[in-house]
């Protein structure tokens, strides 16, 4: 049986859109009949044992923390994991190091792959310089943004094969000059078999929260800038000269939420608007069923435009209405009238007048829950989608480990 040895930066027992993604990988690569294991680095920020099987699925963690000054510290990190595959694999022998981004865990994969003579996948999720202008951490064009892009350039090429989650990622890397042949796409993907038919509405919630039989606008997530609940909120006031009486519920937390709640406060729809902080994720399905339309208002930025979101697909997995701003990353998901709608980006006005001619058109709604919940199951169920791990397995396998191959078949 192939052995599949994941490198990542975090794993379950976290939740993050990270940790979804891994753990759908992993769990569709058991079912096709693959053997996996996942190794954590040094950022791996959770108590628990060296090795950890959560969900069936297991994970070594690599011991030690972070230290030293910036630049020095991401060396250490990656000699400390390189370290944790190599005594890894003396006794569980992988085939093949899958790693994922950040580029901290393909070097240390890399290293570890040229002491040990295994071929090496790296799949890139997102830029990390890019993410962090995005959340606020990093700012573009700086040293550290530069660094990251170098390390992340060497990474790429010093692997044997390399994959993306979107076009967007892989036009990116093809403009950088790197051949298009060997950068296959992995689609953001969701196991259908976790989604059934949609619940029904939690009467008891909706009258916890003070709801009628209004229309609901929602946003269930995490707040960052770039997500761009700010002209969510600016455009509910103007949406509701259209339609009146919707509400806004905005399920999560993040750095933005302080701000969102004063934005809210000052708005002349500001009874119309719900916070409900953060809740437990067995929750969550409760405050979806109140929601008719899920809106995500991402801003335009490069982190948006080249990666493509999780949470649209698991929507439309659900059939539920989805409306979100025309950023490149929406657009590889959504087609606007067929799947969803999509609206300007930036644009509070513009949001308001496609939110309003969504909320006008319910006759259409079941067609277009159809067609969605259609294109993900034809396009992003990991049940398939892992064939084109597979597909690059084999290859690598069937060949000398250091010579690099195309992923794009």
């Amino acid at each position: 049986m192939t052995r599949i040895l994941h490198v990542l930066d975090h794993s379950l027992p976290l939740h993050s859109g990270y940790t979804f993604r891994t753990r759908a990988i992993l769990k569709a690569q058991q079912a096709a009949g693959l053997e996996v294991r996942g190794i954590t680095g040094l950022r791996h920020a959770a108590e628990g044992p060296a090795c950890e099987t959560v969900e069936g699925l297991t994970f070594h963690r690599t011991p030690g923390e972070p230290s030293g000054p910036v630049g020095l510290r991401e060396w250490r990190e990656i000699a400390r994991l390189a370290d944790a595959i190599v005594a890894l694999a003396e006794t569980w022998r992988p085939d093949v190091l899958h790693a994922h981004s950040p580029a901290l865990g393909g070097m240390a994969a890399l290293r570890a792959g040229r002491k040990l003579g295994l071929p090496v996948v790296y799949e890139i999720r997102a830029f990390w310089e890019d993410a962090a202008v995005g959340n606020g951490t990093g700012q573009e064009g700086s040293l550290k943004y530069r660094m990251t892009r170098a390390l992340e350039n060497r990474v790429i090429a010093g692997a044997d094969a390399m994959f993306t989650i979107c076009h967007g990622l892989r036009d990116d890397l093809i403009s950088r000059g790197f051949d298009g042949g060997r950068i296959g796409i992995a689609p953001n993907g969701v196991d259908l078999s976790l989604f059934g038919e949609p619940p029904s509405r939690d009467c008891a919630l909706a009258q916890q929260l003070g709801f009628g039989e209004e229309s609901v606008i929602g946003f269930i997530g995490s707040f960052y800038d770039y997500e761009g609940l700010d002209d969510l909120i600016a455009a509910l006031a103007l949406l509701r000269e259209q339609a009146p009486g919707t509400r806004l519920l905005l399920v999560g937390g993040g750095p933005m939420e302080q701000a969102l709640q004063a934005q809210a406060r000052q708005s002349p729809a500001s009874a119309a608007i719900h916070f409900t902080g953060r809740v437990p994720h067995a929750e969550v399905e409760r405050y979806y069923s109140l929601i008719d339309v899920l809106a995500y208002p991402r801003k335009r930025s490069r982190l948006t435009d080249l990666v493509t979101p999780l949470k649209p697909l698991e929507a439309m997995a659900q059939r539920r209405v989805v409306a979100a701003s025309d950023v490149g990353g929406h657009r590889e998901l959504i087609t606007d009238g067929v799947t969803g709608t999509l609206f300007p980006a930036d644009d509070p006005e513009g949001c308001a007048a496609a939110l309003a001619g969504l909320l006008r058109r319910r006759e259409s709604w079941d067609a277009m829950r159809q067609r969605a919940q259609q294109h993900v199951a034809d396009n992003h169920d990991w049940s398939r989608n892992v064939r084109r791990y597979q597909d690059v397995y084999h290859l690598l396998l069937g060949r000398s480990s250091n010579r690099q191959v195309s992923a794009a078949a």
